[in-house]
Parts: C-alpha cells; structure tokens; sequence
C-alpha cells in the first residue's frame, strides 16, 4: 500500500495541495470561536421549590427530600445537587450527554406530580422547572452606579439604553438586569387615620385608578381637519398624589397625604444589587445581588474587598452559542466610550466581571506550549539526524498537519479551546515520528544506491500501511 506514490510523482500537484491547505488552514484560524471549553449542550435541568416562610432544614426535610427520593429513579440521570435556603429548595439534575433533554423534561415533571402528595399543602404554587446550560452563563458584567442622581435614574439609563443597545451587538444572546430599580411612587397608609376619618382601602385604591388616567375624553370637528382631545391626568411623582383628594368630608377634600406617606420608590424593594470597590487597580471588582427571588455572587479572589459597598444596576451579557466570546466582549468593549458620553457624567460605568480575559489567559498559555513543543521536536531532531535537509523535511509536517486541522475544526463547528489545542499539542509528536520513521526508511534505500525517486517510492510503499496502522491505534486510545 503505497499513498504517497500520487503525491511524489507529482510534486507541483504536492505544492499546490500544500499552499491550499495552508491558505484555507489559516483563514480558518481566523474564523474559528474561541472558547474555553468546548460548546457542549449540557443536558440539565433546574427545579425550584418555594415555601415562604420556612426554614432551610424545613425544606430540605419536607421539600427537598421527596422530589430527591423520585428524581433518583429517572433514566440517565448523571448528577444531582439540592441548595436549601429560607423559603426556596434548588435542585440541580445533570443527564448523560446521549439524555434527550425534551423526554428527561417529562420524566422530572412526571416525578413531581408523584412527589405532590409528599409535599407540603401550604405550598402557594407546586415545582417548577427550568432548563439550564452551563456553557450559556453571561460573559461580561457592567455595573451603573451614582452617588448624586437616585437609582431609579440610573435604572432608567440601564434599561432603555444600554441594555437594549447591548442586545443589538452581534453574536449578544440577551442582556439580563440584576437590581432593577424602575421608578414607582409608594404609598403607606396609616391604618389610624383610615379609621379616623372612616374611609376603606379600597376607596383608596379606587381614587387613585379614577384620578391617574390618561384617556381621550373626544373629538372637535372643524371643517377641514378633525382634532382629538385628550385629557392628561396622569400623576407622574409623589408630589402629585400627596394632593390627590380621596374623598369629601364636610364639604373639604381628604387628601391621600393625610392618609399616609407617599414617598418616591420603586417597584420591587425586596431586590438590589451592591458594587464592591476594590483597592487595587484591577477592573474586576464584586458585585453581590439580593432579592425576594434572585441572588447572585461574583467575587473576585485576587482582590482585597473594602468594607463600604455601593448600590448598582448591573447588567449580565450572554452570548449567543456557538459564538466568538473574545470577539463578542470586544464588540462590547467598543460601544462603553460611546454609552459613557450618552449618560450623565454623574453615572460611573465599571467592569466587574470580563470572561474573555480568562480565556485569552489560557489560550495564549496553551498556544505559547504548542509552540514551545513545536520548537523543541525540530530541535531533538536536528541533534539526532545531524542533516539540515533531515530536519526540515519532518519539520514541515508539523505546522501543515496542525493548519490543516483548522480548516477541518471549522467545518466540524469545533471551537479553539483548551481541549482542543491540547489535543494538538498531543498530535505534534504522532506527526514528528511518524515522518522520522519514514524518512530514516528513505535514507536506507539511498544507502542502498536507491536514486531519490525509487528510495522514496520504495520506503514509502514499505511502511506506509504500519504508520498508518499505528496512527490509527494512538488515535483510537482517545476516542473513548
């Protein structure tokens, strides 16, 4: 068996081969994602249970225990971790990788209906369930902050600018708001002063529906053109509904500020997000959020936290599977300048979080080895042959058999990622050996008096099939 006769016979045709490879290899190169692992669609699940109210050893016993117990008894279920807290149960269900996610769905939501009738009756709504994907955790985080103007302010900039901006930049999958902080005026009334003056809450809460609309009350009609009236009653801050009459008691207004305090707030109290300066120069910094239904940690270890911390907006970037992280972040990077100068310089923008800088870290580290791997074969060879030409010969391999892999890894939609170029790292010593071993069987035949057509042919033809043999056996040792 002889393969590399068609290629020595016809050397230009060889050349040619050789400059495509490379050419295609290396524009490859440039369009391969780079990841840090490789994107796997990992199929898990995440099953929530609330219970307001109870204790975090309450609902591991009573929650936790009974969906555990029939979670235990579905097909292909690889991993399982629960995470009781104060009126919440989380447990994590990870399958094989062969698991279809859409048949493991049902087997979970087949094994919480059978888990009801262990579970408390108390319960304001049964197990829910979610499916969740490791590899789609957000790439970058930006923090908003200001000491002068009100969060609901900053909120604002947040939401309807940069958030919706963000969700515009290619290869961006959403952009999730952590500590939303939407402006709402709040009104407490004083159950004193209800009793007081005799008046209910749903009065209240009816006079405030009948004195905040914004409704067209009709049309005047001219001879040539029709205009719609409207009427804007609509109350914008707590200022306007202090004024606002509830209801008429001895011919003078009750006004709802008599009633209690409205004070400028916002929707959701019970959720904030706190920025952590830190004391070094690094522009990853803590963020922690807390809120009735979400919390979230991302903490920076190599940093020396202060003790003040800062109320902020952050926004969580995800992007989309299957997409460049480095160029996505990069993409991102490019607009802050541009968003800085469209809010005010009061808001102060911080990265707290970068995942492409970890992944250029690795990345470089592994290329930085490759290379390294690469020099020191060429080197050991040269020591060893004593042959310029020699060395030169199974040198070329290598950087042609790895280029070539990346044409291969674009069309496979592989990613550049630490597997992957360890993977290559491996392959440099199969490709130096294997041309070593077929360049020593040429230069026997040379001994021999062979010219170099009939010693290449011949020492070709003589091995070929055992390197081949012997590549395929190193490569099926990685397989499973």
């Amino acid at each position: 068996m002889n393969i590399s006769q068609l290629f020595i016979r016809r050397p230009i045709m060889t050349t040619l081969v050789m400059v495509g490879i490379l050419i295609f290899g290396l524009m490859s190169y440039q369009q391969l994602p780079v990841s840090d692992l490789p994107n796997v669609d990992y199929p898990t699940l995440q099953v929530t249970a609330n219970l307001p109210g109870a204790s975090p050893e309450t609902m591991a016993s009573s929650v936790a225990t009974p969906l555990e117990q029939q979670f235990s008894s579905i097909a292909g279920l690889s991993s399982m971790n629960s995470t009781s807290s104060l009126g919440s149960a989380q447990i994590t269900l990870q399958f094989d990788l062969n698991r279809d996610i859409d048949g493991a769905a049902q087997d979970v939501q087949s094994a919480i209906s059978k888990a009801a009738r262990q579970l408390p009756t108390n319960m304001p709504n049964p197990p829910s369930f979610r499916k969740v994907n490791p590899a789609d955790q957000p790439v970058l985080y930006i923090s908003l902050n200001s000491s002068i103007l009100p969060l609901s302010t900053v909120d604002k900039y947040g939401e309807t600018l940069l958030a919706q901006r963000l969700s515009m930049v290619d290869g961006v999958a959403q952009v999730q708001v952590y500590g939303s902080q939407k402006y709402a005026v709040r009104i407490q009334l004083d159950p004193e002063s209800l009793s007081a003056k005799g008046i209910g809450i749903d009065e209240v809460a009816t006079a405030i529906a009948n004195g905040n609309v914004n409704l067209p009350t009709g049309t005047l009609y001219g001879q040539q053109q029709n205009s719609t009236i409207q009427a804007n009653g609509q109350l914008n801050d707590a200022a306007s509904y202090r004024s606002l009459a509830v209801t008429y008691q001895n011919g003078a207004p009750v006004q709802l500020g008599e009633l209690g305090q409205v004070l400028d707030s916002v929707e959701n109290d019970k959720i904030a997000s706190w920025y952590f300066p830190t004391k070094t120069g690094n522009r990853e910094q803590g963020v922690e959020s807390r809120g009735a239904r979400e919390k979230s940690s991302i903490q920076n270890p190599k940093s020396k936290i202060q003790n003040s911390s800062v109320r902020a907006i952050v926004l969580a970037i995800q992007r989309q599977p299957g997409t460049n992280t480095v160029q996505v972040v990069d993409a991102i990077k490019k607009l802050l300048p541009t968003f800085q100068k469209q809010i005010p310089a009061a808001v102060n923008m911080n990265i707290l979080y970068d995942r492409s800088q970890s992944i250029r870290e690795s990345v470089d580290d592994v290329q930085f080895t490759l290379l390294l791997t690469i020099a020191l074969v060429v080197l050991v060879i040269f020591l060893f042959l004593r042959n310029i030409s020699a060395t030169v010969i199974p040198s070329l391999a290598v950087p042609l058999s790895i280029v070539a892999t990346f044409a291969v890894m674009l069309v496979l939609r592989f990613s550049l990622d630490n597997l992957s170029l360890m993977a290559l790292t491996l392959s440099v010593g199969f490709v130096v050996d294997d041309a070593v071993v077929m360049l020593e069987n040429i230069v026997r035949h040379m001994e021999m008096g062979e010219s170099r057509m009939e010693a290449a042919l011949n020492g070709s033809r003589e091995i070929g099939f055992t390197i081949l043999s012997m590549t395929i056996s190193l490569v099926a040792v990685f397989i499973p």
